[in-house]
């Protein structure tokens, strides 16, 4: 990125129109998440023709297959849109605030904040419902952000892999725990098996009416921080230079983190490695600026998520693997070649 297009993005800057292959890739983007949606609704342990959806939506009977689209998959595939667009957004945020190509809600521990969170608040308090457990995750999601970026900072400042050895310690450590909660009584946390693994099988809309409206407020804050995630990105003096004030932007791009991270949590369980991918995706083809970066990030990380969720139902038909389990053995390579890379320099 050049100090003029930080200039440019900076706080009190004109919003310029992108390039024209932007919007046109956000056009394209978006109509690949449009035909995704449509076969996430048809493909399942049976497919289900076009037409059929047509008529399940729009001129309703009691058909099986119909049943089937209006109870079951239209609800899936709506919370995985909403967790994907939340998992997205979380990732490209946390890499832009602590300038790490590394850096992802999973890798860094904050989805293993949010659910050992939740998993008490279940387990031990007795809170079932969602309204009441996403606070816990939202809780759980902050205090571990808090924890990894202090213990991943040196004087020196923080680097890449220190951040990310600091984020698998602390999420090794809250995995443990609520491994130890869980068989301390395996019947009372049997339900919570498949939202461990990271699935959004069987959530019906009602666990993410609640949460919508904190996703509402992250997404203006991450809109908010843009330009001065842009000028952070050359350095905290440039920064400054610039009129960015720093403590302000951190805890506004902490707090809609917090958000996301926690909300998808508290939806769909612990899905890894769709953070980590996608921003690195929308930043190949959009370049360094963040307003495109989230833009991009906000279309490809529902469309990872609906694949993944489409190949688990159908690899082992007529089982299922939880999309969790698909995002992480497609995303620990991801991982593994980013960190053997010669330059997981900051962003």
């Amino acid at each position: 990125m050049t100090l003029l297009a930080a200039r440019q993005d900076g706080p009190g800057a004109e919003k310029a129109p992108g390039p024209p292959h932007h919007l046109l890739g956000l056009v394209v983007a978006l109509v690949v998440l449009a035909v995704l949606l449509v076969l996430s609704v048809m493909i399942g342990s049976t497919a289900i023709a076009p037409s059929v959806v047509w008529d399940a939506l729009f001129h309703p009977s009691a058909g099986t297959d119909q049943f089937a689209i209006r109870d079951f998959r239209l609800p899936r595939t709506l919370v995985g849109l909403t967790v994907g667009l939340a998992l997205g957004l979380s990732g490209a945020l946390i890499q832009a605030l602590t300038r790490n190509p590394l850096a992802d809600p999973g890798v860094l521990g904050v989805h293993a904040g949010a659910s050992f969170a939740v998993t008490l608040a279940v387990g031990v308090l007795g809170v079932h419902d969602i309204q009441g457990y996403m606070w816990f995750a939202f809780g759980g999601a902050l205090l571990t952000t808090l924890l990894v970026l202090a213990l991943g900072s040196t004087r020196q400042g923080s680097t890449p892999v220190v951040m990310v050895l600091a984020g698998v310690c602390v999420g090794a450590v809250l995995g443990g725990a609520r491994e130890a909660l869980q068989l301390s009584d395996p019947a009372a946390f049997d339900a919570m098996r498949n939202w461990n693994a990271g699935s959004i099988a069987g959530r019906p809309l009602e666990v993410v009416w609640p949460v919508l409206p904190f996703f509402a407020v992250a997404l203006v804050l991450a809109l908010a921080v843009t330009g001065p995630l842009n000028a952070l990105a050359l350095g905290d003096e440039v920064a400054v230079a610039q009129g960015v004030r720093l403590g302000r932007t951190r805890v506004l791009a902490v707090i809609a983190l917090t958000l996301l991270a926690g909300g998808a949590t508290a939806i769909a369980g612990p899905i890894g490695f769709v953070g980590l991918m996608v921003p690195h995706v929308a930043r190949w083809i959009a370049g360094p600026h963040q307003r495109w970066i989230f833009a991009y990030s906000v279309l490809l990380a529902p469309s990872l998520l609906i694949v993944s969720d489409i190949l688990g139902r159908v690899v082992m038909r007529p089982g299922e693997i939880p999309v969790g389990v698909v995002t992480a053995f497609v995303g620990a390579p991801v991982l593994v070649a980013l960190v053997r890379r010669k330059r997981a320099s900051g962003l």
